[in-house]
């Protein structure tokens, strides 16, 4: 693909604070976005030029976009496969639509993974209560029940521990009986993530590994630089570039793994987009994953990931934002707001990122 030049448009399928935070990075390349969001004065509107308000399968705006735009990128993963499919007919998508396939359906990921000779989690395809209870009985009575589509930021899961028959039934209600994983529980130290991303002719950046602590399946907080040494952070960091080499990736991805105690790695989950754990990147670095997703899938160069310095970057979740005047009056820190106008509880408003020193 031939380079784009500034005045190019860049189309964004989804239009919360991801899309939000590309759409400022494209502009400060000088290019131009389009937002495709069934909610108006989303938060990505609001550093947009311009929002198609329709709903993501919606045909007519689907082509719209198609038609306006030099490439398409998305904001989340679980854009509609048929509207993926008729964007890529008349207009480049990246990352490319196989990226989406393989992270849409949990079960689909954890073979993708493990056929790329990545280890993760022992897990289990759960179609009905027979297949759970066999599950069950091969990671000693305890794992996470993951409806294998549509489940972000905790929804979707359920713990068990040794459930009885009437827990059983309730975490498959739980999930909505649909179809499922199980997954064994992993004696990890703790949580990390790999941002890296890929250009046209294969180079490949990574930013340095973050240490990621989640609450109630949401993450909280991402410190740089992570506890872990450096054979830890080369073994996930080969991981995830096995990952995009294997999808043929353009852009940015995050890919999240746990920590075992001996140092060892197994890969949780992908997202084939910008992610939480590298806003940091935001205030700590002078090329952010944002920028970097849109020099990637615009045939630009890749940005040096270097970091100028440590920090901790944490969500602003539902009350959190209440404490922004306090936020303001606090040295070396870095505050962004999405713009979301509805206040609720779980719901991500905003993140900061604290500058703690030099590397």
């Amino acid at each position: 693909m031939k380079s784009l030049e500034p005045g190019d448009t860049i189309g964004i399928i989804g239009g919360g604070q991801l899309a939000r935070m590309m759409a400022s990075a494209a502009a400060r390349l000088g290019f131009h976005t389009i937002i495709l969001e069934p909610t108006p004065d989303c938060p990505a509107a609001q550093t947009a030029n311009r929002q198609i308000v329709a709903n993501y399968d919606d045909e007519k705006a689907l082509d719209e976009l198609a038609n306006l735009s030099d490439v398409i990128t998305y904001e989340f993963e679980n854009v509609p496969a048929r509207a993926v499919d008729r964007l890529a007919k008349k207009a480049t998508v990246l990352p490319k639509p196989a990226a989406l396939e393989v992270s849409q359906d949990r079960f689909t990921e954890k073979k993708f993974l493990n056929d790329s000779g990545i280890k993760t989690a022992p897990w289990f395809l759960v179609d009905n209560r027979q297949m759970l209870i066999a599950g069950l009985g091969n990671v000693d009575g305890k794992g996470i029940l993951k409806s294998r589509r549509f489940g972000y930021d905790g929804k979707g899961q359920v713990r068990l521990d040794n459930p009885n028959e009437e827990e059983i039934d309730k975490a498959l209600a739980d999930i909505g009986n649909v179809p499922a994983i199980l997954e064994g529980f992993v004696p990890f130290k703790k949580e990390i993530s790999v941002i890296a991303a890929r250009a046209f002719k294969g180079r490949v950046a990574f930013y340095d590994c973050p240490e990621n602590v989640h609450r109630d399946g949401i993450l909280r907080t991402s410190t740089v630089p992570a506890a872990i040494d450096k054979k830890t952070a080369e073994t996930a960091q080969k991981a995830a570039e096995t990952i995009l080499h294997e999808l043929d990736y353009i852009g940015v991805i995050g890919v999240e793994f746990f920590v075992l105690e001996d140092g060892s790695v197994l890969a949780n989950e992908l997202a084939p987009r910008v992610h939480n754990s590298g806003h940091w990147t935001e205030a700590a670095c002078l090329i952010s994953q944002f920028e970097q997703h849109i020099r990637a899938i615009t045939g630009l160069p890749l940005g040096k990931t270097t970091r100028h310095s440590n920090c901790v970057m944490e969500n602003l979740i539902g009350e959190d934002v209440k404490r922004l005047p306090d936020l303001l009056a606090e040295p070396q820190t870095f505050i962004d707001l999405y713009g979301k106008a509805e206040l609720r509880a779980g719901r991500k408003m905003g993140h900061i990122i604290r500058l703690t020193g030099r590397p």
